[in-house]
């Protein structure tokens, strides 16, 4: 993954709509849990990741992204509102608006790439982990530890490196469908 181009972000645009948009299989403006599942599948995630990750993203972001609505047993997300369900103990790359904050992004490298500028090992992402954890926020501990590491399974190179292009592909949405797009091409050989 680490061949790909990094793509200019707008700081002002709220791209952690499009971090999303991809599981939005039908362009509705709302993730199901069925989409969700559809693109873990897209990207190349096995039945049981997917599975357990349609469960538990739907169930933790669909209240969160509804307010004022009464709770719905379908858990749909609502991607207008997704920077309502920021979840604590990140690394403060989205704001609370959902924009990109360049500075953040870069402190992820600076601080913790010691062995390679441009990529992470699995000890340095661990330490990422550990840097930005807020006191008793466990929830916020699961869903980072969580998140980065799919990340990490999924898109280390053959050295056991994340690298830094990788990294702002997943905040600016265009890893998903790139990783789709070469999912989908495996499957056609």
């Amino acid at each position: 993954m680490s061949n790909n181009k990094a793509k200019k972000i707008d700081p002002n645009e709220n791209v952690l709509q499009k971090h999303v948009a991809f599981f939005d299989r039908n362009h509705d403006g709302i993730v199901y849990p069925w989409e969700t599942f559809q693109g873990f599948r897209a990207i190349g995630c096995g039945y049981l990741l997917s599975s357990v990750a349609c469960i538990f993203i739907n169930f933790g972001l669909s209240q969160k992204t509804r307010p004022g609505k009464f709770p719905s047993i379908f858990l749909p997300i609502e991607i207008k509102n997704i920077e309502k369900a920021k979840h604590g103990s990140d690394s403060g790359v989205y704001d609370s608006l959902g924009r990109f904050v360049p500075s953040k992004f870069e402190e992820i490298f600076i601080k913790h790439a010691k062995k390679n500028p441009g990529a992470l090992t699995s000890d340095e992402l661990m330490g990422l982990l550990k840097a930005n954890r807020e006191p008793k926020d466990y929830k916020g501990w699961f869903a980072s530890y969580t998140e980065w590491k799919i990340l990490y399974v999924l898109c280390k190179d053959k050295n056991g490196l994340l690298h830094k292009e990788t990294v702002r592909a997943v905040y600016d949405g265009s890893l998903f469908e790139q990783m789709e797009k070469e999912h989908s091409e495996k499957k056609n050989k």
